[in-house]
Formats: C-alpha cells, structure tokens, sequence
C-alpha cells in the first residue's frame, strides 16, 4: 500500500483534497504520495503564523536552542533513513545524501548555539555633549513571518538553511518544498513536531507552484528566502518591492588553475577534485564546477588527468555505495542538458568523453573549444558537464571567470598568497576558494553570490541578521 504523506499546518499533522507522486528519476518507481493543502488550509498556516509572531519573538532563547538541538539530534539519529529518502527523492547518489543528512546536522546545531549567543551591543552615546546622560542597547528583533523556498538538490540541507535561522531568532516560518522533493522535508516536520516550539511558529506545506504568486504576494509575509533558478528568483523579487527578499540562485562556476599549480601532485589534486565536484550531484549544485579555466603551461597536462578521472567516476544505481554519478532529477533535465551539449557541438564544440543521455540519466561530459555563442557557454547547465579553456595568464584567467552573468563562487588553484588574495580581490564572486573547487561549502560560512547569482547571504548566523533588524533602546539621564 502506498503511503501518503500528510503535510505539516501549523505544527500539527493534515491532509487536503488531493495528492500527487513522488517518483524515483533512476527507475520511475513511486516513492511516496503526498497530499495538497487547499486554499483555506494555506490561509490557515498564515493566519496562525502571524498570529504566534509576537510570542515566537518573546519565547526564550533556552526554549528555541533546546528545539534546534533536539532536531539536530534526531536528524544525526535518522540518518540512513533520511538518506535513502533523499536519493529515493532526487537520484543523490546515497553516499552524498548521507552527507547532506550530516551537514544539516551542523546546520541545526550551529542554530542552537547562535541562538543562546546573539547578544547584540551596547553603547554610551555621551560622545558627544548631546548625548550626556544616555546609553543604547542595540538588539535584533524578527521582521515577520517568513515564507521559504526550498529547492530539489538539497531537500533538507538547504530546507534546515531556511527553518533553523528562522526558529533561532523567533521568526514564524512557512516553508513550501520543490515539488520534486517534498518528502524529506515532511519528516523536518516530523523531528520538528516533537519539540515545544509554539503553534503556529511553523508549517510545511507542499504548495503547487502555481498557487505560489498569491502566497509570495501576500502583505502578511513580509520576509521571503527564496532559493532556485534566477528566472524565478527575480520574478518573486519584481514582484514584491517592498519585501526583504533573500535570493540564492545559480553559478556557471569557473576552477583556476594558476601556472604555478604545476607539480604532478598538483595537477593530480585539481584533476581528482574538479572531476569529483563537476559530477557529485549530477553536477546539480548551484556550485559545480562548470568552467575549467587554465594556463596554457599546464593546461595539457590537466586536460588529460581531468578526462581520465572524469571516465573513472561511476554511474549507476543511487542506492549503491560505488556510484559517484546518479540521475538528474527527472528525464526533462536530463534532455535539457543533452539539447545544451548538441549545441555546443553544433558550434564547434569536441565532447572529450561522454555526452551520452540515457532516461534520465547524463553521463559525465567533458566538452573543449567551447564557443561563446553556445548555451553552455554562458548559462547555468545544471547537469554533469565540463568546458575546458586555455589561457596564457593569470589576468586573462580572471577576466575570464568574471565574464559572466552570475558570480557565486570561484575555485583558484594556486600556491601563491599573493594571487590568493588578488583574486579575493578582483574575482565578482560570493566566495572564492584557494587549493581547491568552486564547490566547497561550510555551512556555517556566509554563501551567496553577486550579479545574476542573487542577493542576501545564507549560513546560520548570516541568515538569522536577514531575518532580524536592529532595534535600538536609548536610555536616558543615567550617570555613566
């Protein structure tokens, strides 16, 4: 009997009027049905947000930390569980899911701490002769209710992303899952459910996107994180001016490899990671390694260990431990990706390996002589595929990486400080990375990007001062 998953109104259980599939992209079994909340259930979750805002913002630190470490907890407790659920969800192959579980461990964990620390500051303002007698105390309050989208890639790292800052700093949260990948964030709900946090401080509601615009437009959601394809991104951020709007969007991220990353330890390291990082989602990060970009003196070189490595990774069934590369999410990305490699080729592209679609599976795909005026040039492919390019300097190397409509992250290969922080510098990134892929991420660090890659920063602390501002108490004929 197939199971369907309710959905989670206002930290309580609940079903609507109808349901749809969660089905497996690597054998289109099903995995799970999972109801639909109706309008009035919708109106429901909000109303009952906006009305726990006032005592979500005055509950005690101790009782939100105690929540964020209970769910931490949990989540480390239900990892294989989790974890098949995630790759049953979006093809992850499981060693990859597992880490996510992990990561949103942390996630929840660092929560927890920011939350019993996040004093803000006081200071005398007697400075100045105005201001004999009085004394500030600076500190954060929550803006509102927070509506949050969650992509498919990350169906619980990038969903803890949204509701732990939230829950830390006492801001109601209404969190909608992609469509896709709706069932880990269901079982959130469960962990979440058991702990104390008030009725009303959350919901998880598996929207359809097309009720989405009347929720994202709603004036009683003043706050929206939002995290997904920079069309859609900035649709939402057109079309509500006067919200705070948090966007994390996509990247072509570009690896660099320097002239002095010459050392066949070296090259094997860049080779190895690059490899691994353009491939370890089905290249469905928003941080894959997309552009290879590197001195001609060590560019053949590279070329040859990139490909081999790239040929090693395996592919195959999710569930299985060895494999590296799964499915994409569905077989319209995976013929999406395989159309954007046509037409490269069709432009005078070389497929060094790969470049072979089967269902909704891509096989990891090295492209050469990329021309500019290909799709694959100049947007975010979303899938396992790589574009080497040869440059004869480190200023042509950057140019080359801020060429570009998005700027997320960069990795540069190098051993030279001085060039580490010239392109800390000079790169229009969010972060760059020195020794290693565009792909690393600490979740505690701030993550976001510039240009079409969006506005705001993610990481706990970061998100929790996007979801707060400062409220400033003056106090006034004190002798100081």
């Amino acid at each position: 009997m197939t199971t369907t998953h309710e959905f989670w109104l206002a930290g309580r259980r609940a079903s609507g009027e109808s349901d749809f599939e969660v089905r497996h992209s690597f054998d289109g079994s099903l995995v799970g049905k999972v109801s639909v909340p109706t309008d009035a259930q919708i109106e429901e979750a909000v109303a009952a947000a906006v009305a726990a805002a006032p005592v979500f913002a005055a509950t005690p630190a101790h009782v939100r930390a105690a929540a964020l470490d209970h769910v931490s907890k949990r989540l480390a407790e239900r990892t294989e569980e989790i974890a098949r659920l995630i790759t049953a969800e979006n093809g992850k192959p499981i060693k990859w899911a597992r880490g996510e579980v992990g990561r949103a461990v942390s996630v929840f964990r660092w929560a927890a701490e920011e939350a019993r620390r996040t004093n803000g500051e006081t200071m005398r303002l007697d400075t100045d002769p105005g201001g004999t007698g009085r004394f500030a105390v600076v500190r954060r309050f929550p803006k509102g209710v927070v509506l949050g989208i969650a992509p498919f890639n990350f169906p619980l790292n990038l969903v803890a992303h949204k509701v732990a800052p939230a829950i830390a700093v006492g801001a109601p949260i209404i969190l909608k899952p992609a469509p896709a990948t709706p069932i880990s964030a269901l079982v959130l709900g469960e962990i979440l459910a058991e702990t104390d946090l008030p009725a009303g401080s959350w919901s998880v509601l598996p929207v359809p996107n097309e009720k989405m615009p009347a929720l994202v437009q709603d004036d009683r959601l003043p706050v929206i994180s939002f995290t997904g394809s920079d069309k859609v991104g900035y649709q939402i951020m057109d079309s509500v001016p006067r919200k705070h709007v948090t966007l994390e969007l996509g990247g072509n991220a570009a690896a660099v490899v320097l002239a002095d990353w010459n050392s066949e330890a070296d090259l094997d390291w860049a080779a190895t990671r690059i490899a691994m990082f353009s491939n370890y989602q089905a290249g469905q990060s928003c941080i894959s390694v997309q552009r290879v970009i590197a001195d001609a003196t060590v560019y053949d070189a590279l070329v040859e260990r990139i490909v081999a490595k790239v040929q090693a990774q395996v592919t195959g069934d999710p569930a299985d431990d060895a494999v590296d590369v799964g499915p994409l999410v569905d077989e319209n990305a995976a013929k999406r990706v395989e159309s954007w490699v046509d037409d490269a080729v069709a432009k005078g592209a070389k497929v060094l390996t790969g470049g072979v679609r089967e269902g909704a599976s891509y096989a990891p795909t090295v492209v050469a002589d990329l021309s500019g005026d290909a799709i694959l040039a100049t947007a975010e492919v979303f899938g396992p595929v790589l574009s080497l390019h040869k440059v004869d300097s480190t200023d042509e190397a950057f140019a080359a990486v801020n060429d570009s409509a998005f700027g997320l992250q960069a990795g540069v290969f190098t051993h030279d400080v001085q060039a580490a922080f010239r392109a800390q510098r000079e790169l229009q990134v969010g972060g760059v990375i020195i020794g290693d892929a565009p792909s690393y991420r600490a979740d505690q660090m701030p993550y976001g990007g510039v240009k079409d890659s969006g506005v705001g920063r993610e990481g706990v602390k970061y998100a929790m001062e996007d979801f707060t501002y400062e409220r400033v108490l003056v106090l006034t004929g004190l002798d100081l």
